[in-house]
Formats: structure tokens, C-alpha cells, sequence
């Protein structure tokens, strides 16, 4: 593939092919656009941004959940010199006021939306008094109204070395920080990532990662396109809701590329394993891209050997690595071969020291993926903490260099500092080992969460946390992990708690409720805790206190605190054990809701769980009461009986 100078000259030259992206929104619901119907729109809602005064250089923050109005609105923006930055739209208040530390945090920022996003975000901001925030909405793109103005905007040719876009880290938001992409580095991934893959202009690609994430942007539409590839969207929701029509809708477009994290191959076989799925041919499925969280073995292969019958090949499994400061990609196993891992003593990773091998079903043992070499363009080496390069099969951290490595953190000189080690290198934050030439990501030195695909801090964590009444920060410690042969990442609150153990559940509970209503993560246990370890210049040692868990440390603790999984609401009134569809409900709900026990009259948006969480709850219910109840619903009858009673009804 030939090196572009800019992401216009990629469209200019996609543009004159035959080819289009299919927007899935829904099942009976999908629209096509032309690459160059494409170029055309774009450069028509470039004339209305011109037309508002945006100049090149300007930020436009685009925010919508239409995924053709982001395609259009991002390459617009690109065409005229303006500096997009995507920025996703969630329910939660801490999404909101991400976006407008976001907008508060840009230079000359203009926010791109529609009428009702804009107004639940100017009733938000007058709530909560946010001036500066205000003066940003009186200014803003309304998409549904200003769409097009009628008039072609005049397209500049970009400088190579000018940012192109910024990505800002799907966790950063008490201080978010933008990773700056100049059209050089986007270039210069795209054709790594091409050329990679071994992608031609006769594959089809189908993804329903968001376009606000690296891999649903860069990695399954900008790289698509420059392999001038037809390639379909799908509205993350629309998985979320109905995670079987993504590959009903990949087996009818004869998808050969498609893509998913972990919680995705999960969140599919909860629902095929219940239900199956006729009819199904994914046989010419070549590459599923499997990156943006740590890869499990196991859940790998519990995908592939259910889809093994409808001819998905053990090859298509395609376990990346990557991050937003390297563009995207970093490293790609080789096309055609199978993926494999290997199995350590989880006690032998200890950065310097190099890894002992142990037997798959040894207590100790933990699985990791190789994730293949570095792409083109790229070197990747592993270091100690003096960056100092460490030998093969030697633990330690994993730094990058080149051309698809950031040019900077937006405005931010100290986070830009600590992110490079000099000559070049930047510091990953992750942790891993070179082992027969491929690299294998062990875990992370910087203290970052992922669930489902997204990075999350803990402090941000934590300052939810704090704001519980008798809580306070530096009394309460965030941190993820994941138990060998898991293929999730436990949520951990520890709480500095040396009262008596009776009271903690209710204090968990309000835990697990703020956690979830401010940020939509659900906390997998909250621990009290008689010390918080801290190194001796007071930072907190979070690895020390999830390696405690893991040795189970914890457990007689959390037997005496948490219910277990079948136990019925100690409080539930007589009549709602009386009637069976309540019964039936609640039991839907454990099953779901981890240790959550809840209630005839919980909340559920109340109670600790993730949206995801509630989605599969919603999809159990229709399953036994077929078109009775959508989410929707939930929002109207938020209880257990309410929800009863309405489908009784």
C-alpha cells in the first residue's frame, strides 16, 4: 500500500472508487453512503463550519450518536484544516462533565451536536452552575439544523506534521488529557495496519466498536477506507441490545474482518449459548481482531469452538496490541497462523525477573496471549524501570518508537514529560516479555482499569467513591484485576474500615450505587480493609492490595459480607414471595447481578449495575416473555414489581 501524505489525500483518492460504508442502526434499519458521496457531503458541511467562522487550527467537538453524522461531520472537519475530536456520548453525569472539562480544556472549541443533546447538556450545565460551559453552548453546530448549508466549503491540503485529530483516553475524566495525532502518524499507522493485515479492496469489514474509540475510528474505518474496502457500522447500542445480529449481520454481508474486545465475545455467547442461532455462515471470516483489553485464552476459545459449526476458522482469531499514543496498532501476529499463549506462575512477573513456565490447571498459573510482532514503522523493546533494555523472556516494561508514536499530550507538558524516556521512546505503561520473537502483555505498571474495552483511573474512581457519606479520599483504593482462567476484570474498592462488620454491607451497597450511578461501572466487591499500603513517599500501592485478593486473603472477609449468588432479598415482603413472575424476576436478576442481591422495590438503575448488566437482564426477560418488555421500559417501571405488574398488564 502507498504511503499517503495526509488523511484528504486518503479520501480524495477513496473517492474515486466504487466503494461505500453501510450504516447499521437497527435491524430493519441501515443506510449507504459512496466514498464519494463521502468526500461530497463533507465538503458541504465544511462550507456551514467556514460559514460559523471556524478557521483552520479551531477544535470542533463532535458529540452525537448518529454514526453517519460523526463519519461526515470528523472528515469535514479534516478537510478544512479544523481539528476534530470526537468525544462519546454516555447517560451518566461523569460522561457529561468529561465533556465539558473537555471543552473548558480546548482552545478554541466548538461543539457539534443535535437539538437534544444540546438541551439535556445546557439543563446539566445550569444545574450545576457551569459558566464557562454555558458560554461554549451559546456557540455551538446544531447538525440537525445546519447540516448543510448549500454551499462547498474550500478544502486546504494538509501539512503532514499538523494534528490531524485528538484522541482523549476513554478514562480520563477529572483531568482529561488528549493524545495529539498529526496526519504523519495516522499515515503511517493506516498502512502498518493495511499492509499488516493484508486487507485488500475486496474485503468487507464490519465493526460495531464506537467511532469515539482508537480501534472503531482508526482501525475499522480510516484504515478500512484507505484499503478502499467496503465496510459496515454498526450502532453500538444495537450490539449491546441485540449482540446476535452481529454475526446474523456479518454471515449475510460476507464479512471477511470484523473486530471485538473481550466483554464483546462475552457479551455474544451469553446470549448464543441461550438461544443459538440458525442459518449462520462465517466461513469467510479471514481476521477478527481481538484488542483494547487484556485477551483471554479461554474465552477465545469457548468463541471459537461454538462458532466452529458455522465454519469459522481457528485462524481468524487475531489477538492485537495497541494504544492510543501509538495511533493505534503496535503490534500484529501473522496472517494465517494460529494464535497461541503461554502459561506462567503469576508469582515469576516481576519486572527484571524472567518468567517461570507453569502447567494450564496449576493454581499459579495465568494464560497470556502472544500478540504477535511490531507492525511496520514501529520497534517496540522492553525495559527495566531505568529504561534500560531487558534480554528476551525477560519481564518488563514495554516501550514504543516512530512514526505513529504522538506528537504530544494536548496542552499538557508535565503528562507529555512523564509519557516519553527520551530518544524517542514512549513509556506504554504496560508491562510484558518477548517470547520466540512475539510480544506478550503481562499486565500494567500504570494504574489503569479496563472494563469493556475502556480505560478508566482509579483515582477518578475513587473520588466517586469518597463522596459517600463517612468515606473520604486516601481512605479508599480502586484497582482492577483478573483471576487465572478469567476472562474478566474485576472492579476492587478497598475501604480503610476497622468498625464492625455488620454495618459494612450497607456501606458497600452505597459504594456499589454511587460507583454506578455516577460512572455506569459496577463494582465486583467492596473490601474493608484495617490499612491501606503506601510506599514511603504516601503512594498508594494498589498492585499490593489486588495480589492480596487474589492469594484469596480476602475471602473469609467477603463470605461474612456479601451473600451468595442464590439467596433470596432477606427483606422481600410476603406477598412477593407469593407471586411467581416477582419470583421469577428476581431470580433473572441474580443470575445477572453478580452479588448484588435485589429487591421487589430496588432502584435498578439504583442498585450498582452496569447498563450492560441491565441490557442482559432485559434480553433473560424477553427470552421467557418474547416482545413484552424493552429496555426502555426500564426507565418507566424501575422496580422489580413495577416490572411485574407491568407485564402482567
Amino acid at each position: 500500500m502507498q504511503l499517503y501524505d495526509s488523511l484528504t489525500s486518503i479520501l480524495r483518492d477513496a473517492g474515486t472508487k466504487d466503494r461505500s460504508i453501510r450504516f447499521i442502526d437497527g435491524e430493519q434499519d441501515e443506510s449507504v453512503l459512496g466514498f464519494s458521496d463521502l468526500w461530497q457531503q463533507a465538503v458541504l458541511v465544511l462550507g456551514t463550519l467556514q460559514a460559523r467562522g471556524l478557521k483552520p487550527g479551531d477544535e470542533l467537538v463532535i458529540f452525537t450518536r448518529s454514526n453517519q453524522t460523526f463519519v461526515v461531520a470528523f472528515w469535514a472537519a479534516l478537510l478544512g484544516g479544523i481539528v476534530p475530536v470526537p468525544v462519546a456520548v454516555g447517560i451518566s453525569d461523569e460522561h457529561r462533565l468529561k465533556l465539558f472539562r473537555i471543552l473548558t480544556q480546548l482552545q478554541r472549541a466548538t461543539l457539534l451536536t443535535d437539538s437534544e443533546l444540546s438541551a439535556r447538556l445546557a439543563d446539566f450545565a445550569a444545574s450545576h452552575e457551569l459558566r464557562d460551559v454555558q458560554a461554549v453552548l451559546r456557540d455551538q453546530v446544531m447538525l440537525d439544523r445546519e447540516m448543510r448549508s448549500g454551499t462547498a466549503g474550500n478544502v486546504l491540503e494538509a501539512d503532514p506534521d499538523s494534528v490531524a485529530f485528538i484522541q482523549y483516553s476513554s478514562g480520563s475524566t477529572s483531568e482529561p488529557k488528549g493524545v495529539c495525532l498529526t496526519h504523519r502518524n495516522l499515515a503511517t499507522n493506516i498502512r502498518a495496519i493495511v499492509e499488516g493485515a493484508r486487507w485488500t479492496d475486496q474485503d468487507q469489514s464490519l465493526s460495531w466498536m464506537p467511532l469515539t474509540h482508537d480501534m472503531g475510528l482508526i482501525g475499522f474505518h480510516l484504515s478500512v477506507l484507505a484499503a478502499h474496502m467496503n465496510h459496515a457500522v454498526m450502532d453500538t447500542s444495537l450490539f449491546v441490545r441485540r449482540p446476535l445480529f452481529w454475526l446474523t449481520r456479518a454471515s449475510t454481508l460476507g464479512a471477511t474482518q470484523l473486530c471485538s474486545p473481550n466483554f464483546g465475545f462475552k457479551h455474544f455467547l451469553n446470549m448464543f449459548l441461550r438461544k443459538g442461532s440458525d442459518g449462520l455462515d462465517l466461513s469467510a471470516v479471514r481476521l477478527i481482531m481481538n484488542g483494547a483489553e487484556p485477551i483471554s485464552y479461554e474465552l477465545c476459545e469457548q468463541f471459537l469452538e461454538a462458532l466452529h459449526p458455522f465454519g469459522l476458522k481457528r485462524t481468524a482469531m487475531f489477538p492485537v496490541y495497541g494504544l492510543a499514543e501509538a495511533t493505534v496498532a503496535v503490534s500484529f501476529p501473522e496472517v494465517g497462523a494460529e494464535y497461541s499463549r503461554i502459561v506462567v506462575d503469576r508469582h515469576s512477573l516481576r519486572i527484571g525477573a524472567r518468567f517461570q513456565p507453569a502447567e494450564p490447571g496449576d493454581e499459579q498459573a495465568v494464560s497470556f496471549v502472544k500478540v504477535g510482532r511490531a507492525v511496520r514503522d514501529c520497534l517496540v523493546r522492553i525495559t527495566d524501570d531505568n529504561d534500560q533494555e531487558l534480554p528476551p523472556m525477560v519481564v518488563g516494561n514495554i516501550q514504543v518508537k516512530g512514526s505513529n508514536v504522538t506528537s504530544g499530550i494536548y496542552h499538557d507538558a508535565e503528562a507529555e514529560k512523564a509519557l516519553f524516556a527520551g530518544d524517542g521512546w514512549l513509556r506504554t505503561g504496560d508491562v510484558g516479555v518477548f517470547v520466540d520473537g512475539e510480544l506478550v502483555i503481562t499486565g500494567r505498571s500504570k494504574d489503569i482499569i479496563i472494563v469493556n474495552g475502556q480505560n478508566y483511573y482509579p483515582h477518578d474512581i475513587e473520588e466517586v467513591v469518597a463522596a459517600t457519606d463517612g468515606l473520604e479520599l486516601g481512605k479508599v483504593v480502586a484497582c482492577g484485576t483478573s483471576r487465572a482462567g478469567s476472562p474478566d476484570e474485576e472492579l476492587l474498592v478497598f475501604v480503610l474500615y476497622r468498625q464492625d462488620l455488620d454495618d459494612f454491607p450497607a456501606l458497600a451497597h452505597s459504594v456499589r450505587t454511587r460507583v454506578g450511578t455516577n460512572t455506569g461501572l459496577e463494582v465486583d466487591h467492596v473490601i474493608p480493609v484495617a490499612r491501606i499500603p503506601k510506599t514511603t513517599s504516601g503512594k498508594i500501592q494498589r498492585s499490593q492490595l489486588a495480589a492480596a485478593y487474589l492469594d484469596g486473603e480476602f475471602d473469609s472477609v467477603l463470605a461474612a459480607i456479601e451473600p451468595s449468588s442464590g439467596e433470596a432479598p432477606a427483606d422481600s415482603p410476603e406477598g412477593a414471595k407469593e407471586d411467581p413472575l416477582i419470583l421469577e424476576l428476581e431470580q433473572i436478576c441474580r443470575e445477572f447481578a453478580k452479588d448484588r442481591v435485589i429487591g421487589p422495590d430496588d432502584n435498578l438503575f439504583e442498585v450498582g449495575v452496569s447498563s450492560l448488566t441491565l441490557t442482559e437482564i432485559v434480553l433473560a426477560i424477553d427470552e421467557k416473555h418474547p416482545g413484552k418488555v424493552d429496555i426502555s421500559d426500564l426507565f418507566d417501571y424501575p422496580t422489580i414489581r413495577q416490572l411485574a405488574a407491568f407485564l402482567q398488564r
